[in-house]
């Protein structure tokens, strides 16, 4: 969940002999969902996808492919690495679909109960010793652990946005997770090209725990008139050389999300400085959740985005 950079690490052509990991199933064909996806079969692994709706992994599929033609047009990768690549992901049209699959990377939305509900459901599907992984980004590992089979073998694995091209992936030990789950989840990680930053199990861990109060500060300086949208993000990428503004970064996240990361500090560290903005509840109340529905602290709608406010 930050804003993008230009460089990324070229993946390996083939999965590393040295992790325990041969096929992956993805739960979530969204923005996160075929991110990962994406780098998980350039990195040489099978990937099987599910979904609600099998369009959902069509539409997943088409991204990732004009994704990686980017990547290969600015020299990242080649068309070598992109055929193949492609030809590892595929439809997993139910979670029986999942069962041979060595590790599940749960990426659906930022809903506890949502989450909870597809590891009831999922984990009857697995084989043994299979690893499953959240890419929650900031709801408890251990609680999501607790409605599993194999709080043993459940771990938090948070991939930053854009997945491609970001560098880091958070991993989170629930209080259950044995050593061997998470050494194979970080030789795992590592085998992407990623690096990864070890985060005890608190709410929103560590990137989001810093970068979603920033964001809600802003949207409270949005809020009390200090300034205007375009203001308030010209004053952070210029005065504090930010990439993106708060607001814009805000909308490229999603404000569903930011407010139920902010909603998850809140709750569970019980300090009003993490009080959801109320502007950033009426903006998702309204249906206005950023560049995903068009509208958000932008209109996107038109040539360029246009404050809203």
């Amino acid at each position: 969940m930050d804003a993008p950079v230009k460089t990324a690490k070229k993946p390996k052509a083939e999965a590393p002999s040295g992790v325990k990991i041969k096929k992956v199933g993805i739960i979530g064909a969204g923005q996160m969902g075929n991110g990962i996806a994406h780098v998980i079969a350039l990195a040489g692994y099978d990937v099987a996808m599910n979904d609600l709706k099998k369009e959902n992994v069509e539409k997943a599929i088409q991204i990732i492919d004009k994704n990686m033609t980017r990547q290969v047009s600015k020299g990242i990768i080649t068309q070598a690495d992109k055929d193949p690549a492609l030809s590892r992901i595929t439809y997993a049209a139910n979670f029986e679909a999942l069962g041979d699959c060595d590790m599940v990377i749960e990426a659906a939305t930022e809903d506890e109960a949502v989450k909870r509900r597809i590891f009831i459901d999922l984990c009857p599907k697995l084989k043994k010793g299979a690893i499953l992984a959240s890419n929650t980004s900031s709801i408890s590992i251990t609680r999501l652990a607790s409605t599993t089979d194999r709080a043993e073998d459940f771990i938090g694995m948070h991939f930053m946005n854009p997945v491609p091209v970001m560098e880091l992936v958070e991993l989170i030990r629930g209080i259950a997770t044995e050593d061997e789950t998470f050494a194979t989840a970080r030789a795992f990680v590592d085998s992407l090209g990623k690096k990864t930053a070890v985060s005890e199990d608190f709410p929103a861990f560590i990137v989001n725990r810093i970068l979603l109060p920033m964001i809600n500060e802003a949207v409270y300086t949005l809020y009390e008139g200090v300034g205007t949208v375009e203001a308030i993000d010209k004053a952070m990428k210029l005065g504090a050389h930010h990439p993106m503004g708060p607001l814009e970064l805000a909308d490229f996240i999603g404000l569903d999300t930011c407010l139920s990361v902010m909603q998850v500090l809140y709750e569970g560290l019980s300090d009003s400085k993490y009080r959801p903005c109320p502007l950033l509840v009426k903006y998702v109340e309204a249906g206005w959740l950023g560049r995903k529905t068009q509208r958000g602290f932008y209109d996107y709608r038109g040539e360029k985005p246009v404050p809203t406010r």
